[in-house]
């Protein structure tokens, strides 16, 4: 890949913002690859990319065994929402899990960590803007889901959150900021293609990235 191609060019997007920020440290690039073939997913891996994001344990189990053997070091997060009955399919494909947001699920991952003898790392989703059709915690069910998570043994890496669409996204990142810090967590998962500058600046040390990468989905 040349200086000009969209890894190059969101990397950049990440390093900017960083600088702005006085921070030291970039935040993790997780290149969501969703929806997207091996064909298309190769030519990341080849220019260095190993930090990729998946919606579905099925279709992450169909592509990523045979491209993990071409490539060493690729880390797979599961970004999308994760059915309880999946949860040791997750556990042992994965390895971050961004989406626990309830306590069946808790306990799902728990069992299923306990029997694999494997801990993703785990990040608790936040319903950061309190929107029926998202997936994620209630801001008041923080507490209690931590406390359960914590008790089931889970890795808590941090907090997740999708804020928004049609909201400037500042102050949502910034309540999961808050969120974080209040409870001890350092990771935070924040920010997508068209507000990854915005979530830097305020702390994310994940950014989940697919359209400005791959382009559109059909």
């Amino acid at each position: 890949m040349t200086e000009q191609d969209p890894l190059a060019a969101v990397r950049a997007r990440i390093d900017a913002a960083a600088r702005l920020a006085h921070r030291q440290d970039a935040a993790t690039l997780i290149a969501v690859s969703k929806t997207r073939t091996a064909e298309e997913i190769e030519p990341l891996l080849a220019a260095g990319q190993r930090v990729f994001g998946e919606n579905r344990v099925q279709e992450a189990q169909g592509k990523w065994p045979a491209l993990r053997e071409r490539y060493s070091g690729v880390e797979l997060h599961l970004v999308g929402q994760l059915q309880s009955n999946k949860a040791a399919d997750a556990v042992a494909l994965f390895d971050a899990i961004h989406s626990v947001d309830r306590p069946s699920l808790v306990d799902a991952l728990g069992a299923a960590c306990a029997n694999a003898g494997k801990h993703p790392a785990c990040f608790v989703q936040v319903n950061i803007g309190d929107e029926p059709q998202k997936g994620g915690c209630g801001v008041a069910d923080l507490p209690a889901l931590l406390e359960r998570a914590r008790a089931a043994e889970l890795t808590i890496a941090g907090l997740m959150a999708v804020p928004p669409a049609d909201l400037e996204p500042a102050p949502y990142f910034a309540l999961l900021a808050k969120l974080a810090r209040d409870h001890g967590l350092g990771g935070l998962s924040m920010g997508m293609s068209n507000d990854l500058e915005t979530a830097v600046m305020l702390g994310a040390t994940h950014v989940r990235v697919g359209t400005a990468l791959f382009g559109a989905r059909a």
